[in-house]
């Protein structure tokens, strides 16, 4: 299948992941980060991406595996462009299967082993029909394992505390009306901030004060997709005003939201 124009297709998001699927010729994305792994098949073309300093390239038949909140970009390898699947599931899903372990980390950002690119694949095999329930929380689980499992990772040496720490992430999900302050979250959470933000961390792959952007965003984007005006969209999200929607959406995904909204449509 061979395409010419660029064009992006988003599965109808659920409580727990968002799927899609793309096509770019060339340029894809700027640099940005998410607060979400962001775990793909490349299936054509060269997907180039830079990550850690270096220049990646994922070929067809490869799993990428951003870590949450590591810088990245996107762009085609070769002339022909690249055509991947991806889906972003935010670390608190993660924890419900680790249970308070430390976040799996896959050096390199693209990964061989058949048990990521096999638990990624299945569910991203028809972005047409939403996943039956049972079969969304084993996918989750068969992810959350196998990047676990290739991770390597070493039991770590001080316990996190995880219940603190998912206290807080629930407040600022909740909060409103109550501005959110490290005092407040110190209060909810029964622990130090720097306790709570060293943990928060570890256990959800970013900041406090990042996760309570992102859900911003996420309501900016939800938005976006029914073709909301941009102007009212910052103004509904609690942004300043366009311009400042527009830079932390760009910082966030590596579009501005017009470049979203224009991709969403066009297949």
């Amino acid at each position: 299948m061979k395409y010419t124009k660029d064009w992006t297709k988003v599965s109808y998001p659920t409580a727990k992941i968002e799927r899609m699927e793309a096509f770019f010729s060339s340029h894809g994305f700027s640099p940005h980060r998410h607060d979400t792994y962001a775990l793909g098949i490349t299936l054509n073309g060269v997907h180039s991406f830079s990550y850690q300093k270096s220049m990646r390239h994922s070929m067809p038949g490869n799993a990428v595996v951003i870590h949450p909140d590591e810088l990245h970009d996107g762009e085609a390898g070769t002339v022909e462009g690249f055509h991947y699947k991806i889906l972003y599931i935010p670390p608190e899903v993660i924890q419900q299967v680790l249970g308070g372990k430390p976040l799996p980390f896959i050096p390199g950002g693209i990964s061989s082993d058949q048990r990521i690119v096999s638990a990624i694949s299945n569910m991203l095999t028809n972005l047409d029909f939403q996943l039956d329930s049972l079969e969304e929380d084993d996918g989750i689980y068969d992810i959350a394992q196998a990047l676990n499992d290739a991770s390597g990772k070493k039991e770590q040496r001080k316990k996190l505390n995880y219940k603190a720490a998912e206290s807080a992430r629930q407040f600022i999900l909740d909060a409103t009306n109550e501005a959110v302050t490290m005092d407040r979250l110190e209060q909810v959470s029964d622990t130090d901030r720097w306790c709570l933000s060293r943990d928060f961390r570890a256990l959800f792959g970013t900041s406090p004060y990042r996760y309570l952007s992102m859900r911003r965003l996420d309501k900016a984007k939800s938005m976006i997709s029914t073709g909301m005006a941009l102007v009212d969209v910052a103004a509904a999200c609690g942004f300043t005003d366009q311009s400042h929607m527009t830079h932390h959406f760009s910082k966030a995904y590596g579009l501005p939201p017009g470049r979203w909204a224009d991709l969403i449509l066009r297949k």
